[in-house]
C-alpha cells in the first residue's frame, strides 16, 4: 500500500463531476478504475453519493403555493398579535401592581384606625330617610374617609394607572 495519490485521480475526478461515468468515458480508464484501489473507491463513493442527493432531492416535494402563501400569513399574523401583546401585557401587570399597592395601602389604614369602615350600613336605617345634606361633601368628609368615595377613587386611579402604562408603551 502506498500513500501517493494514483495518476489518474484527476482525470476520474473530472469525468465524475461531468457526469459521463462510465458512458462517456474511453474503455482504459474504465480498466484502470477497475485495476486501482484509490480510483475504484473515489468512483464507488461519487456513485453513492450522487445517489443519496438523487433520492434527496426527489422526496423534497413542496406544497402547493396557496399553503405556502397561507402559513406565511398565519406567520406574520401570529407576529403581529405577539408584538401588540407585549404592551398590553405591562400595562395589565402595572395596573394590578397599582391596584395591589392601593389596596395593600387602604388595609394597612384601615388596620391602624380599626375596621370601622362598614359602620355606615348601620347608621342607615336610624336615619329614617335619606336627606340631601348627607349627600354634601362636608358632612361625607367631617366623619373620615367615606367609603362611598374612597372606594371609587380607588378604582379610578387604579384604571388611570394602567391607561397612562398603555398610552406609554403604545408610543414606543
Amino acid at each position: 500500500m502506498t500513500l501517493s495519490p494514483c495518476t489518474r485521480e484527476n482525470e476520474v475526478k473530472e469525468i465524475l463531476q461531468r457526469g459521463h461515468w462510465p458512458q462517456a468515458c474511453p474503455a482504459e480508464l474504465r480498466t484502470h478504475v477497475s485495476a486501482c484501489r484509490a480510483c475504484g473507491d473515489l468512483v464507488l463513493v461519487s456513485e453513492a453519493f450522487c445517489k443519496a442527493r438523487a433520492q434527496a432531492a426527489g422526496s423534497a416535494r413542496l406544497g402547493s403555493p396557496g399553503v405556502l402563501w397561507w402559513r406565511a400569513q398565519l406567520r406574520r399574523r401570529n407576529a403581529a398579535v405577539e408584538r401588540i401583546g407585549k404592551p398590553l401585557l405591562g400595562a395589565q401587570i402595572f395596573a394590578l401592581c397599582v391596584t395591589l399597592a392601593l389596596t395593600a395601602g387602604f388595609v394597612a389604614f384601615e388596620a391602624r384606625n380599626g375596621i370601622a369602615w362598614l359602620g355606615w350600613l348601620q347608621e342607615l336605617p336610624q336615619a329614617g330617610s335619606l336627606h340631601l345634606e348627607a349627600l354634601w361633601p362636608s358632612t361625607m368628609f367631617s366623619t373620615g374617609l367615606s367609603p362611598m368615595v374612597l372606594i371609587p377613587a380607588i378604582a379610578t386611579l387604579a384604571l388611570l394607572g394602567g391607561v397612562v402604562v398603555y398610552l406609554a408603551a403604545e408610543k414606543q
